[in-house]
């Protein structure tokens, strides 16, 4: 059962739009960085279509950070591997569980998008270890690693380089969003509509009357 719930999060979490994270987003102006400007051990945020993305600058405009790939999945060839994961590959690459901790160069790992500095400095209860420290964890976790949206990717390993234990500020909002959710019964009746709608189209058989019944049920229970 664990199992089952833990897909389903993780396949809303694919869904979900970056703007629930968007209060986590830094606003300070001053807080955005360039590669001429970043220190060994820096915690590097920039934001994806989906999410924040996370990594630890190393240093001669080296990033590693975590990123799921479905290319190592389908070739063998290490030039195609290493070029810059697109969002489709991230995205295959989440639903696969497949990743690796990797090293780009600054302007791989931002994507396009501005660089944010430390700035969760100010938000962990931990204070960050020396920056020397940080990058050479980075280092040694450096190679292919499993992968998991909830328990285990790019802000885990970032946090738990630089604060010593893997910590996601995105989950966590992700998870008491859908506590939300699951406690407004007005999903409950929302789930049974669509229950009733899916029967309606494909004729009853158990693909569509047992969602139909179990998951209004569980939303109702889970509330």
């Amino acid at each position: 059962m664990l199992d089952f719930l833990t897909f389903v999060f993780e396949k809303l979490f694919i869904l979900s739009n970056f703007n629930l994270f968007r209060n986590l987003w830094p606003e300070e102006e001053d807080s955005c960085s360039t590669s001429s400007t970043l220190k060994r051990g820096d915690l590097l945020e920039v934001q994806r279509s989906l999410f924040i993305h996370f990594g630890i600058y190393l240093g001669e405009n080296k990033v590693a950070h975590l990123m799921p790939d479905i290319m190592p999945v389908l070739t063998m060839n290490e030039k195609k591997i290493n070029t810059v994961v697109t969002n489709k590959r991230l995205i295959l690459g989440c639903i696969y569980k497949k990743a690796s901790i990797r090293l780009d160069t600054v302007e791989d790992f931002a994507y396009g998008a501005r660089i944010f500095v430390n700035t969760l400095d100010g938000r962990m209860k931990t204070q960050a270890l020396t920056q020397e420290d940080v990058a050479q964890r980075a280092e040694k976790l450096v190679g292919d690693t499993p992968y998991s949206l909830l328990w285990n990717n790019c802000e885990h390993f970032a946090t738990y380089c630089r604060y010593g234990s893997p910590v996601s500020q995105q989950t966590d909002k992700f998870c008491e969003t859908l506590k939300t959710v699951v406690r407004d019964q007005r999903s409950v009746l929302l789930t049974i509509a669509l229950g009733i709608l899916s029967i309606a189209c494909f004729g009853l058989a158990p693909s569509t009357t047992l969602p139909t019944v179990l998951i209004p049920f569980t939303l109702w229970m889970a509330g």
